[in-house]
Parts: structure tokens; sequence; C-alpha cells
């Protein structure tokens, strides 16, 4: 008989972020493929309860601890052990304890681990088989962290120990499982290479979009004339406290945007996204620059924008911001990071700029050229329902698992 635990680090509802995405479309799949329980942590007795009734719809149990550990304590359980920072930080809330209770009651024939840290709950005495969904090698992103902070800071030593400690936390759990799973080829291609690991047990699995939800003709409720500021406008949308993404803000509004209102002068960068740190509020001050926070719908803004910007210097993986907005067919601009991993054409469904000067002339030349803007959004949506519709992607799933297909 086969039955699924599927572990969690951040429970997969609602799908407001790319790992709740992924996490949530995972577990539709793997509930096709069995009966599947889950065990996810919740950031707030609040979060937990909005997920919990929409877990319980599709899995056969579910249990979502609120994870409770700060920093410090995370710090003070891990260093003497030369764990990683992240395991201590996902951890407690009685889990380890929950899946020795599903495993011992219910006949789980397989684990699916999602992200890194939920890999300490699979038990040394699990005789099934595992398979551990990296997502991206985040290793190598705090490698690249602890590469662009300032010499000699503690925050860059923190960052080093972390990928240190996580690049070799990472290999022996792909050594423990039966498969482990990346969002991209690049992704699993680096892995592979930093482990000496075969494409016999590294793979890709890549992310979807849904395409009922992200159509530009779809049920979605237009911005407000008063909302959409006047002029040209280009939108990033994402989680405003991931350090990439305030980051990649923060450098497009004081590089990119005065290169581009020199050109364009009533040019228009609207930042979507909740939880806003202050250093990107602040950016609000800027000529022409909004930031929104939380937004009831970010298809409203990919709708109302005349370009949709992914200028990351540092991205891991597939962006899901950029499968969203070719969905709702709009043009997108993006660094050569941040498309990495997505199968399109750069000149035919995007167009990839490197650098401040050639994302602003890029922009001013769509900006330009509406029918051009057109065209390529068209050609970005037809990319998408040619290629990534979750149900193509999560296709190689049950071979993957060892399982027969549904």
């Amino acid at each position: 008989m086969t039955e699924i635990l599927f572990l969690v680090h951040r429970a997969p509802w609602p799908p407001d972020r790319g790992d709740r995405i992924r996490s949530w479309h995972l577990l539709k799949a793997l509930a096709k493929l069995a009966p599947t329980h889950v065990a996810a942590y919740a950031d707030s007795e609040e979060d937990a309860a909005l997920a919990l009734p929409m877990l319980h719809d599709v899995a056969m149990s579910a249990t979502v601890p609120v994870r409770m550990r700060p920093a410090v304590v995370a710090a003070a359980l891990t260093l003497p052990r030369l764990a990683p920072l992240s395991c201590g930080l996902f951890g407690g809330g009685g889990m380890a304890e929950h899946v020795s209770d599903v495993i011992a009651t219910r006949p789980i024939s397989h684990i699916v681990a999602f992200s890194g840290p939920m890999a300490q709950f699979i038990p040394k005495h699990f005789a099934g088989r595992v398979i551990m969904d990296f997502v991206d090698v985040d290793s190598a992103k705090y490698e690249a962290y602890a590469a662009a902070d300032r010499p000699l800071s503690p925050i860059r030593a923190v960052h080093a120990y972390e990928g240190w400690r996580l690049a070799a936390w990472e290999k022996a759990v792909a050594k423990r499982a039966h498969m482990s799973l990346f969002v991209s080829e690049a992704e699993a291609a680096l892995f592979r290479a930093r482990t000496g690991l075969g494409a016999d047990v590294v793979r890709c699995l890549e992310n979807g979009i849904d395409l009922e939800r992200f159509d530009p003709a779809g049920d979605w409720t237009p911005l407000e004339p008063s909302q959409r500021p006047a002029g040209p406008l280009a939108v990033f949308t994402g989680q405003m406290d991931y350090r990439p993404n305030v980051e990649a803000v923060a450098g497009f509004a004081h590089d990119v945007m005065p290169i581009l209102r020199a050109r364009v002068a009533d040019a228009q960068f609207a930042i979507v996204g909740r939880a806003p740190t202050p250093e990107v509020r602040a950016l609000a001050e800027l000529p022409g620059v909004i930031v929104t926070g939380a937004v009831d719908d970010t298809r409203s803004w990919l709708a109302a924008a005349d370009a949709i910007v992914a200028p990351l210097n540092v991205a891991r993986g597939v962006q899901n911001k950029l499968l969203e907005a070719m969905a709702m067919a709009r043009p997108v601009v993006s660094s050569p990071s941040a498309a990495t991993g997505i199968d399109a054409v750069p000149g035919r469904d995007l167009i990839v700029a490197d650098g401040a000067q050639a994302m602003a002339e890029a922009l001013a030349a769509l900006y330009a050229d509406p029918p051009f803007g057109v065209a390529l959004g068209k050609a970005g949506r037809a990319r998408m329902v040619a290629r990534y519709s979750w149900d193509a992607t999560l296709a190689p799933l049950a071979g993957l698992m060892g399982l027969d297909a549904p």
C-alpha cells in the first residue's frame, strides 16, 4: 500500500509567494498519486488557521505547528554541532514526534521533503523512498550573499558560515535521498557539479503557472484609474522583505530610473508586494517610484503595466514573477540572472538586459514602440501555454518517485 508524507518548511496555503506556489501544486499532484499526509510549519497562529482547512481538503491528514524559534535560539541549537542555522530556524513544535507517529500508524511508503531544513525530520530508520525537493541550491545563494557583503561585517560571517554548512548538509541529504529535485536544469546541473552526484539521482522538476488564473482575459479586477500613475509604468512584484528583491528594486530605483527618466520624463516604477522593508519604503521618495505594499491581487498591477521588470542580481531557480507576467501577456525586461532557467527565447518572448544602461534603453524602446510590446507579451503568453502548465511540468513526478502515473 502506498501513502505519502509531505514535509514542508512553510504551509503551502495561500499560494501567494514562490515557495508556497510550488509546494501547493506539488501537494495537489502528490495527492493524486496516493493518500498524502502533510506536516508543515506556519509563521503564526493566523497562518496555521488559514492553511489547515485547505490542506484538509486535499490531504488525508494535516498538521501545522507554529514555528516559534527566534534566530538567537536557532544559533544556540545549531552552532555547537556545526549545523546550518536554517535547520535551527525550522524546528520544534512537536514536528519530529508527529512524523514518528504518522510513520508508526500509517503505511508511509514515500517521504517527500520540501526545502533542505525539513530533511532533519526524516527518520534514519525509515525504509521507504525519500524524495528531496531542494528547489534551489540554497548554499550557493548564501555564498553569493557573503561575496556581496561588506568585508569584515558580522553578517558576512553569518552568510559565509551558512553557505559552508548548507553545502555539506545538502550533499549529505542528497546521498540519503533516492531522488533530489531542483526547479531548473541549471540548478540541478550546479548541484551535480558541487556534489559529484549523477543525473540518475539529481533531476529537474520545473515550476509551472496557473494559466487560468494568470490570463489577460480572466476574471480579475482592473486597477482604478486613480491607482494607476500617469506615464509609462514598469512593475516589479515580489515579497519585499526578501533580500534579492530588496536589492533588485533599490538598484532599479537608484540606477535605472534616472537613466530612463532622462529618456522618458514621466516614466513610473511600481514596487508591488507585501512586507516592504524600511529601505524599500524609502524608495517612494525618489522621482517616479511607487511602493504599494500588499495588494489584493497582483494581476491588477500586472495588467496595468507597460512592462514587468526583474532586475535581480541574485536569482536562484525559476522566477515565478516572470512566469506570471508572461502568462498575463505583459512584456518582460529581465536581468540575465532572473531569466536563467526559463525556457523562452530572448527578443521573442522576453527581453534580457544586462546592467542599468541596457535595462533603461530596453524600456525606453518598448515605450516608444507599443506594437512591439504587445507582440512580445503575446509571444510570452504563447510560450507559457505551450510549455508551463502545471500538469505539464509536474507530469514526470510519478516516475521520479517510482510510482505509476494516475
